[in-house]
C-alpha cells in the first residue's frame, strides 16, 4: 500500500524500568542455559500499571510532540495482544474518555504482534481517501503481560515479554516523517504455529489454561518432523517475508541498499540475525537488536519505540530510511518503510 502523502506528526512511548535478565535467572524465572543462547538482557515490567494507562501516557505524549490538540483526532486505533482489563470492555473508549472525546472513529485492533502495521495500514487509508484530510488518526498499542496466565520469561522459543505502550499520529500535513508504504500479508498454512494442539473451545483462559508458546510451538514442529506437513508453511513464511520486503520496498520508490536501520521483533540475536538481516543481506549493526534485546518482546510496540529510540539517539537523520518489519500469529508478515525528512522537532529543543 503506497502511502505518499501520510506523514508521521508525533510518537509517543511508555517504558517501564526493565529486569535485568540476571535477575530473572537468580529468582529461578529465566533458564540459566538460555542466557548465553540467546543474548537476551532483559523485559522492561510494569508491574501492576493498566496497559491502557500505559496508552493513554504515549497518545499524550504523541498529541503534544506533533502539536495536536484531541479535537484534532478523527480516528483512533489501539492495538493488543494481551489482556487489556475486564472481560466485555474495549480500551479504546477509555482513551476516548480521558482525553479525546466522543466524536470520533474508535476501534481495537486485533493482530497480535503486528498490529501497529494494520493500524497504520487502515490510519493511512482513512487519512487518505480525502474525506477528513485536515484532521489526524492516533494508533497506539499496550500491553502488560505480568498476569498469572502468562509467563513473560518462558513466553516463547527465544523470546521473553516486556511490557510497553505506544502512539503515532498521522496525518495528511507535512511534518518530519513520511510513510511511504506499508504492506501486510498471511501465510494461512501455518496458523497452527501459534495454536498448537489446544482445542479450538472451550477457549483457554476460560479454563484457566495458560499461554505458552513455546509449547504450541514444540506442538507444531514435532508433526512437521513426524509427516512434513508443516514444512511448506514454515518454508512459505520465508518466502512472504522476503516478498511482502521486496513490495513494500518497491512502493516506497527504493532498494533494500537503500535502507539505513532495520526494525524487527525484539528476540534473540540468532532469530534476528538468520530471519530477518541475513534474509536481507544486512549487517547486523544495521538492526535495532542491541536496544531491543534490553526490553523484551513488546507485543505490538517493537518497531515504534525503536524508531523512538533511533531518532532520540541520532541514528536516524534526514534522508535516511527506517524498515519496519514483523511477524504475528496467522501467520502474518508486515513491513512499513518511513522516510524521516527533517530532525524530529521534538528533539530539537
Amino acid at each position: 500500500m503506497r502511502t505518499p502523502d501520510i506523514f508521521i506528526k508525533g510518537l509517543g512511548t511508555y517504558v517501564p524500568p526493565t529486569v535485568p535478565i540476571e535477575q530473572a535467572v537468580a529468582d529461578g524465572r529465566y533458564p540459566a542455559e538460555e542466557v548465553g543462547l540467546h543474548q537476551l538482557a532483559g523485559a522492561a515490567v510494569a508491574g501492576d500499571v493498566p496497559a491502557p494507562e500505559m496508552a493513554l501516557h504515549a497518545a499524550r505524549e504523541a498529541l503534544g510532540r506533533g502539536g495536536h490538540s484531541p479535537t484534532d483526532v478523527s480516528l483512533l486505533l489501539y492495538a493488543d495482544s494481551w489482556y487489556q482489563g475486564p472481560d466485555g470492555w474495549q480500551p479504546q473508549y477509555h482513551l476516548q474518555r480521558h482525553l479525546l472525546g466522543g466524536d470520533l472513529l474508535a476501534m481495537e485492533v486485533r493482530q497480535g504482534c503486528n498490529g501497529m502495521f494494520g493500524a497504520l495500514q487502515l490510519g493511512a487509508g482513512f487519512l487518505g481517501d480525502g474525506a477528513d484530510r485536515a484532521r489526524a488518526a492516533l494508533l497506539v498499542a499496550a500491553d502488560n503481560f505480568g498476569t498469572p496466565l502468562i509467563d513473560r520469561w518462558r513466553m516463547g522459543p527465544g523470546y521473553v515479554a516486556g511490557d510497553a505502550a505506544s502512539a503515532v499520529l498521522l496525518s495528511t500535513e507535512p511534518s518530519f516523517a513520511r510513510l511511504l508504504s506499508v504492506c501486510c500479508a498471511a501465510v494461512p498454512g501455518a496458523e497452527k504455529m501459534h495454536r498448537g494442539n489446544e482445542p479450538l473451545f472451550p477457549p483457554g483462559p476460560t479454563v484457566g489454561r495458560s499461554l505458552d508458546f513455546a509449547a504450541r510451538n514444540a506442538d507444531f514442529k514435532r508433526e512437521v518432523l513426524a509427516d512434513g506437513t508443516g514444512t511448506a508453511a514454515l518454508v512459505g513464511i520465508h518466502r512472504q517475508t522476503l516478498a511482502v520486503v521486496d513490495r513494500t520496498l518497491d512502493e516506497a520508490g527504493i532498494d533494500i541498499g537503500d535502507v539505513t536501520r532495520v526494525a524487527y521483533m525484539n528476540y534473540s540475536r540468532e532469530i534476528v540475525e538468520q530471519r530477518c538481516m541475513a534474509a536481507l543481506g544486512l549487517a547486523m549493526s544495521r538492526s535495532t537488536w542491541d536496544h531491543g534485546r534490553t526490553l523484551g518482546h513488546l507485543g505490538a510496540s517493537d518497531q515504534i519505540v525503536a524508531l523512538d529510540h533511533l531518532l532520540a539517539t541520532g541514528a536516524l537523520e534526514p534522508g535516511d530510511h527506517l524498515l519496519m518489519l514483523g511477524v504475528g500469529p496467522g501467520v502474518t508478515v508486515s513491513s512499513a518503510v518511513v522516510r524521516i525528512d527533517h530532525p524530529a522537532p521534538w528533539f530539537e529543543q
